[in-house]
């Protein structure tokens, strides 16, 4: 469930910060009862752009096989990168 919080609990940097680490997911930070902030560890942070990452190459690669992309077997792909660059 998520954690929201007011902003005058900000004040109190380390019980947000514990907060942010135990849970593992974003803080919300209400200003006059209205969403205002997300506070977010590094680690969670990180890894939430990780995954849009690979979400962004995922949608990247099915939208140039939609437009006539050619499909590539994995080992073949390899093999020839491995004989390109010699590795």
């Amino acid at each position: 469930m998520p954690q929201i919080r007011p902003i005058t609990d900000l004040r109190n940097t380390n019980e947000i910060s514990e907060l942010c680490h135990a849970k593992k997911e974003p803080v919300f930070i209400t200003k006059n009862g209205y969403g205002d902030l997300v506070v977010l560890s590094i680690e969670a942070y990180e890894e939430l752009i990780d995954t849009l990452q690979a979400d962004a190459a995922i949608r990247e690669s099915e939208q140039e096989l939609e437009n006539g992309g050619e499909l590539v077997d994995a080992r073949e792909a390899l093999s020839s990168l491995r004989r390109k660059y010699s590795l």
